[in-house]
């Protein structure tokens, strides 16, 4: 359309120009110039017409023409203006109109080209609803696939689940867990058998809520260490069932956790470990009757042993032929010999409860290795040995050593070295050489010309009952017990004990002991005191007979009784200074009589000393149960001279020393007599004989309690079960088992490991004793009523 406006224009554009020029000047003067011109072409056009055909122009033509002119042009010129008019127009109309196609040219085209590009948008959009829809078919089939999958997977789970729950509820252990809250959420089948409830029941309860209060709390307290401390934790303890079965189970509690890392709460399994803690209490108990059997032996062997040693020393101080004083030295040496082997069993019971404990002394290590030397030589000599002791200076003058077990590690040593040599020397060699201005390394060297010991075996001889295999020496034989006890002393000495050896050639044993150096001089005992009236209590003849001469010879004055009865007539028809009373008599024990002295009031100005070999029990023990000090068998003079001074010379270290007071009644240590009383006139007698009963009752159970736990080294559970014996003991006056039982709940005690076993046989003890004084004054009360 713009090509042909644009031709037509090129080739008409003079009437363009003429309507825009006529439109320029406007129509009155166009119309004037229009008439004008017109007249001059009339008037022209009228000369030459006339001139050509008639030679001659008249003046009517020329007005002729003017009024045509004048008449004819107004018309042409209104017809031409308005035609010139109507073509201005026009064109204006035109170049609207062409103007307006340009812009609906332009708008066509934009249309068009957004017609293209929606197309091409519907066109890709259609594309990709075709993939999309692709996809939601490839969605819904994998969905589809998925859906099977899963539900065959459901299927698995839920079989999986079944036979999971199967076997848990198959399990013969305890399986329970509980939620963030405390509160169980499932449980299995042996679970709802304890506590009497279907898992359905027991969800959404706590433990106070199913447990009685004591179990509770410690279940609540282990669950919050659990939470706590984000870790598993395992507990033994007590579990009642609901058919009133009680079992011991090792609980082991752990954190359970979500898919994604959130703590869901507790998971707990239980074992029943009952039979495992019977077993370990029959063990325990084996250990105790062991324990008597071997404080019985004891007593029944170093007895006579005192006899033997005692009398054989005697007889050396008397004139002997030569032959007689080898023959009584051999008897003394023999029996030093057996007093050791003694020690030696002993001190082993004593490593196996851990009660080995070291009493440091000043001793002087010439007069120790003299004394020493001196038995030895006559070991020696009975199998033709030399025997050589060298002490090697500079040596402190005195150290700080328990002498006992020195001499017991020394003694084994030596001992070995003679019976394992036939011909030649054994020798004790001591040196010291000085760490610093408290301590020296003391060195004793026990060296043989004997059988040897193989390479082999080097290591092996500190094993406990180890034994070295010599053909060649089958008769010196031995308890294989001395070395391992030997080294257990000296690591519990802080010292070092090594062996060389060559077989055919010798042994050399060298014990290395760091001791203090002593600064206070070695006091020796002096007897301050004779005339005392001392009333003996020995069953055994030949031992009551030592001991009599001894005291005799240090200027005492000596009563024998052999039994306890014979020891209480005697206490009652006369006055003693001292009673030395053995602890194991035919008719009673000596704490029976002293109990029965204590209450008679007979000795209430007389001290009682245990004569025991006995090496069991504690010295606190024997204090405890009415003593005022031991002497241990074989009896000791210097020992004899040390309680002697103790009990009846004032002590220079106080100036003013009191009157000693009234001893207190035995009783009174054992009962609550002052609360019994208060109870039986406050309640009644029946109402304390039924407590006492209900305590007799649950006592046993208590301690077997107490037993397992302690088996099972949990302190806090022994601890806790003895505060509840202190308390129960002391609701019936039970003054003695309620001390005891308060020194076992005292966990925070520094040697309590050390101790707890021996008060747990005390408090056994003490519950079977004094529950029968306990109904003895209960049935003293109702005949008095």
């Amino acid at each position: 359309m713009t090509n042909k406006t644009t031709k037509k224009t090129s080739v008409d554009p003079w009437a363009i120009n003429i309507a825009q020029l006529i439109n320029r000047f406007g129509a009155v003067k166009t119309s004037v110039l229009f008439v004008i011109l017109t007249l001059i072409f009339t008037f022209s056009g009228t000369y030459f017409l006339r001139m050509f055909f008639s030679d001659q122009a008249h003046t009517e033509d020329f007005l002729i023409a003017i009024v045509l002119t004048l008449l004819s042009a107004p018309w042409v010129l209104w017809v031409f203006s308005e035609l010139v008019k109507q073509l201005v127009r026009s064109r204006e109309s035109l170049a609207e109109a062409v103007t307006e196609l340009e812009r609906l040219r332009k708008e066509d085209e934009l249309l068009n080209h957004t017609l293209q590009n929606n197309i091409k948008q519907l066109n890709h959009e259609i594309e990709q609803r075709k993939n999309a829809q692709l996809e939601r078919e490839n969605v819904f089939t994998d969905l589809e696939r998925e859906i099977t999958d899963r539900s065959e997977k459901e299927q698995q789970a839920l079989r999986l689940s079944t036979l999971l729950r199967s076997i848990i509820d198959a399990s013969p252990d305890l399986i329970y867990y509980r939620n963030q809250e405390g509160q169980f959420a499932g449980c299995n089948r042996v679970a709802e058998q304890m506590t009497g409830k279907t898992e359905q029941e027991l969800i959404g309860l706590t433990p106070h809520q199913v447990y009685d209060e004591e179990l509770a709390r410690q279940v609540v307290a282990s669950d919050q260490d659990v939470l706590e401390n984000n870790a598993s934790i395992t507990e033994e303890l007590w579990l009642r069932f609901a058919d009133g079965r009680r079992r011991f189970y090792e609980m082991r509690k752990v954190p359970f956790y979500s898919s994604d890392n959130t703590r869901l709460g507790i998971l707990a399994f239980g074992r029943d470990i009952t039979e495992r803690k019977q077993a370990e209490n029959v063990v325990a108990k084996a250990s105790k009757d062991k324990t008597a059997f071997i404080a019985t032996i004891s007593h029944e062997l170093r007895t006579p042993l005192n006899g033997i040693v005692g009398l054989s020393r005697m007889l050396r101080d008397t004139d002997l032929t030569s032959e007689q004083f080898a023959w009584v030295s051999t008897i003394y040496a023999s029996g030093i010999t057996l007093g050791n082997i003694f020690n030696d069993i002993i001190d082993l019971d004593r490593l196996d409860r851990d009660r080995l404990e070291l009493s440091l002394k000043t001793v002087s290590i010439k007069d120790f290795t003299k004394e020493l030397a001196s038995i030895i030589e006559l070991l020696a000599d009975d199998k033709d040995l030399t025997f050589a002791a060298h002490v090697e200076e500079p040596l402190p003058a005195l150290v700080e050593v328990d002498g006992t077990r020195l001499r017991q590690i020394l003694w084994n040593l030596l001992f070995n070295a003679v019976k394992f040599t036939q011909k030649g020397t054994v020798s004790l060699e001591v040196k010291a050489e000085q760490i610093d201005s408290e301590t020296s390394m003391v060195t004793f060297k026990v060296c043989d010309t004997g059988v040897g010991i193989p390479q082999q075996d080097l290591d092996k001889i500190f094993a406990m009952y180890y034994q070295v295999d010599s053909p060649e020496h089958q008769s010196a034989t031995g308890t294989g017990i001395g070395l391992a006890i030997c080294q257990q002393m000296v690591s519990l000495m802080n010292g070092e004990i090594s062996v060389s050896s060559v077989i055919g050639e010798g042994t050399c044993f060298t014990v290395d002991l760091p001791l203090g150096i002593s600064k206070k001089p070695i006091q020796v005992e002096t007897l301050k005191v004779t005339g005392l009236q001392i009333l003996l209590v020995e069953d055994i003849e030949l031992n009551a007979m030592v001991a009599k001469a001894l005291l005799e010879k240090l200027g005492q004055h000596v009563d024998v009784a052999m039994t306890g009865n014979e020891a209480i007539t005697m206490a009652r028809d006369k006055q003693y200074d001292l009673i030395l009373l053995d602890i194991q008599l035919p008719d009673m024990n000596g704490f029976e009589v002293a109990n029965v002295l204590h209450e008679e009031s007979l000795v209430e100005q007389t001290s009682i000393v245990a004569l025991t070999a006995n090496v069991i029990k504690t010295h606190q023990e024997f204090l405890d149960n009415g003593m005022d000090e031991v002497i241990s068998k074989p009896v000791k003079k210097s020992r004899i001279i040390e309680v002697l001074n103790s009990l009846f010379c004032e002590q220079p270290s106080v100036p003013h020393q009191p009157a000693p007071e009234p001893k207190k009644d035995l009783m009174n240590t054992v009962l609550d007599l002052e609360l019994l009383q208060m109870l039986v006139d406050t309640i009644g007698h029946d109402m304390v004989c039924t407590s006492v009963k209900v305590f007799e009752e649950k006592m046993p159970e208590y301690l077997e309690i107490l037993q397992l736990n302690l088996s099972a080294d949990e302190k806090d559970e022994v601890c806790s079960q003895a505060h509840k014996i202190k308390g129960a003991a002391s609701s019936v006056g039970l003054t003695r088992v309620q001390k005891i039982a308060n020194e076992i709940q005292q966990g925070d005690h520094p040697a309590w490991w050390q101790n707890v076993h021996d008060w747990v046989e005390q408090l056994d003890q003490a519950a079977n004793q004094d529950m029968q004084k306990l109904i003895n004054w209960l049935g003293q009360q109702d005949i008095d009523d």
